[in-house]
């Protein structure tokens, strides 16, 4: 996986894309607004999560890091738990996923702090400063 991790990356934003246009175009009649508005979050989310999974992956393949790869798979824990619960609470209703997402978001937060040490780590073997 860590050799594919940059097309894994790029597969996820075209996810993102997909499911943003799915949502604008052919959920607009099937959803409420207030549903809309939830996947509008999960594509948000997902597209912004999966955009930094891009630069940290290509950080990663130059400069490998473990505290990179721990925010690459936080990242992607997120993305899965917070964006895909919600794509799911929005288009199949299920409530009982409503918890998941904020464990979606933990794992976001912690992606984002493990990103701080991965950088730190891979810029100064880089000796970039």
């Amino acid at each position: 996986m860590k050799k594919h991790i940059v097309t894994i990356t790029c597969v996820i934003m075209a996810v993102a894309v997909g499911l943003g246009a799915f949502g604008a175009h052919a959920l607009k009649d099937v959803l409420t607004t207030d549903q809309l508005v939830v996947w509008k979050t999960a594509t948000f989310y997902h597209f912004i999560h999966g955009l930094a999974l891009l630069v940290l992956s290509i950080v990663y393949q130059l400069r490998p890091s473990k505290w990179l790869w721990t925010s690459i798979i936080s990242l992607l824990v997120g993305i899965i738990l917070f964006s895909g619960s919600l794509y799911l609470l929005t288009t199949m209703g299920w409530r009982w996923l409503g918890p998941v997402t904020p464990i979606g978001g933990l794992a976001f937060i912690l992606g984002w702090i493990f990103a701080i040490f991965g950088l730190k780590e891979s810029l100064q073997n880089a000796q970039i400063r």
